[in-house]
């Protein structure tokens, strides 16, 4: 039987959709940001920073953020 592969724990992926329906899978953020009290709050930050340094350099924005969820098979 194969062995599953490890993960790599020092970051967590995520699932986002946005207010116009698209939809990104597989957002990398950093584990030690998250947990705590705020949970996997600091994750919409993370991604936020990482939508707008996408649009500087393609020139594209990314509309407002509907939702985040862990990505399955975490």
């Amino acid at each position: 039987m194969a062995r599953k592969k490890p993960t790599d724990s020092a970051f967590v992926l995520f699932d986002v959709v946005y207010e116009d329906g698209a939809r990104t899978s597989n957002r990398k953020v950093p584990s030690q940001l998250l947990g705590g009290l705020d949970g996997d709050a600091p994750a919409r930050d993370v991604i936020e920073e990482q939508d707008h340094k996408i649009a500087e350099m393609s020139g594209m924005r990314r509309g407002p953020i509907k939702s985040i969820t862990r990505s399955p098979g975490q």
